[in-house]
């Protein structure tokens, strides 16, 4: 979905004209219209406002460019999983089971490791086949990269 379109139809949901909208997030009413028309999209500082306001990332009103996955565990990310930071903006890099109330859940990766282990094995992989799959995959995490 475009931008326009995440914005007009978010807009609806929450029950604001455009005046009402313009006004919580400190623009013109013709600001918004022009985002609703397709002619601009709004800068980063206003993307940061309408994502604290209607609780969103600020990938979902970009019209979720980005496949995200959480930086710690691998997970596929949406606004439901998203990880927030103490001010309640998202944290669009972790889940919010690896870093929650701004500080990581985890503090190695063998602690992380030994949850997936121990909670991911079906009947299609026992604990030892999970392992060996995140030990491999969690490396190649940006959380879990060696710092250069």
């Amino acid at each position: 979905m475009e931008t326009k379109n995440v914005i007009l139809e978010l807009r609806t949901k929450n029950g604001f004209s455009q005046d009402e909208l313009a006004e919580k997030i400190h623009v013109t009413r013709q600001a918004v219209s022009r985002w609703e028309n397709g002619e601009t999209i709004p800068n980063t500082e206003t993307l940061k406002l309408l994502s604290k306001l209607f609780d969103v990332s600020i990938n979902t009103l970009l019209g979720s460019p980005r496949k995200l996955i959480c930086q710690c565990c691998g997970m596929p990310l949406d606004d439901s999983s998203i990880s927030k930071e103490t001010d309640g903006t998202f944290n669009e890099e972790y889940c919010k089971w690896c870093y929650a109330d701004g500080k990581f859940v985890y503090t190695s990766m063998e602690e992380l490791l030994d949850f997936l282990a121990g909670h991911m094995p079906n009947e299609n992989w026992s604990p030892e086949q999970v392992r060996a799959y995140f030990e491999v995959q969690l490396p190649k995490l940006n959380h879990w990269k060696p710092a250069k």
